[in-house]
């Protein structure tokens, strides 16, 4: 890109010029510098892009300067993976649409009382969020109308084919206009994500975006080098010495996620532990509770690294270095959100410090030693 664009620069309205001041939302970042403009002018697009870089504001925002407040039905479709990153889109999408007379957005999601959404749906909102299965089941009870749409936007799509869901976005998309605006995001493009670009995307605008550090540009990374004995110890003396209140610390397998969470409870801490073998009834609960500060420390594994909708989060530990690259940016991205700042600290033992060499080489992050 030869020139940063500002948000000035994409001609937003005044709306969404004043959510994203109120946010303390400053500069785009570099996926909402390329994908917003062709969206803008109603292209598609098709971006390689990793979590924690924006990606929201950048389909959310072309959708929403390009609403017809007195239309009733359905406008934007936003398909997300999991109920978490649902909740967190129609959260941030709330945001971003609060100075717009007369908005609504709906999430419509599995695990959730079909009446409950059947209200919400009634109210005609102009954008919807939803998980796949919900949304083929609403449609077949005919609660909610995709057959008018604008654009439809695939969030995660490399997450939604690991889930089992490649058939069902086939099924929604063959339910929507076929001149419909479409915009597919996605971390990596396996060859199943590539067959749906080439059948249903022709002609749609590719951006690739490399994380990079600069894109979270609120969060202070530090790391640690530390024995893998003394890593408890040193993130109870951080949590201590910097007076948080609210911190992830996330570990790579569900076993080291449940030992780390009873040795910090044993060392003091109000913690829960959040992973996979979790079922939804009680990773609900354990998340509202996070939510309502019942509890200071969260522990768990990458299936909460994608898409908690918590805007408070003082600082997020690794406790663990993640083992692919991206995931450190979808880590250290669960803090700083909404404009606050945060902080990201990296324990890393002698083992672990190649891995960590080659995530501050990929993400171009400079974290800097934190002084124990």
């Amino acid at each position: 890109m030869d020139k940063e664009l500002t948000f000035e620069d994409l001609g937003l309205s005044d709306e969404i010029m004043r959510a994203l001041g109120s946010m303390g939302v400053k500069r785009p970042t570099t996926v909402q510098q390329k994908a917003i403009p062709p969206m803008m002018d109603n292209l598609s697009v098709i971006a390689k892009a990793p979590t924690g870089t924006g990606k929201t504001f950048a389909f959310a925002i072309p959708i929403m300067e390009y609403l017809n407040m007195d239309m009733k039905s359905v406008q934007g479709l936003i398909l997300a993976p999991t109920r978490e990153l649902a909740l967190q889109i129609a959260s941030e999408i709330r945001l971003l649409g609060k100075n717009i007379k007369g908005f609504r957005v709906a999430a419509v999601i599995g695990g959730q009382s079909i009446n409950v959404q059947k209200e919400r749906l009634d109210k005609h909102p102009q954008i919807v969020v939803a998980t796949p299965g919900r949304l083929i089941d609403l449609v077949t009870r005919k609660m909610i109308d995709i057959s008018n749409i604008y654009t439809l936007v695939l969030d995660e799509a490399d997450e939604m084919l690991k889930m089992g869901f490649i058939k069902d976005i086939k099924r929604i998309i063959g339910m929507t206009p076929d001149d419909k605006q479409m915009a597919l995001f996605s971390a990596t493009m396996p060859r199943e994500i590539q067959d749906i670009t080439w059948q249903f995307m022709e002609g749609a605008v590719e951006i690739d975006v490399m994380p990079k550090a600069e894109d979270h540009p609120d969060i202070d990374e530090y790391f640690v080098n530390c024995p893998e004995k003394d890593k408890i110890t040193v993130i109870t003396r951080i949590i201590a010495k910097e007076d948080y209140t609210k911190v992830i610390v996330f570990c790579n397998t569900k076993d080291q996620a449940s030992k780390v969470a009873m040795r910090l409870s044993n060392a003091g801490l109000s913690v829960q532990v959040l992973h996979g073998d979790i079922g939804q009834g009680r990773r609900n609960k354990v998340m509202e509770d996070y939510r309502r500060n019942r509890f200071d420390c969260l522990v768990g594994t990458d299936v909460i690294a994608r898409g908690i909708d918590v805007d408070d989060i003082e600082a997020v530990f690794n406790y663990d270095i993640p083992q692919e690259n991206e995931l450190y940016l979808h880590r250290i991205g669960r803090t700083a959100r909404a404009g606050k700042s945060g902080a990201a600290y990296s324990l890393i033992s002698y083992r672990e410090q190649p891995r960590f060499e080659e995530i501050i080489r990929y993400t171009k992050a400079d974290p800097k030693e934190y002084p124990i």
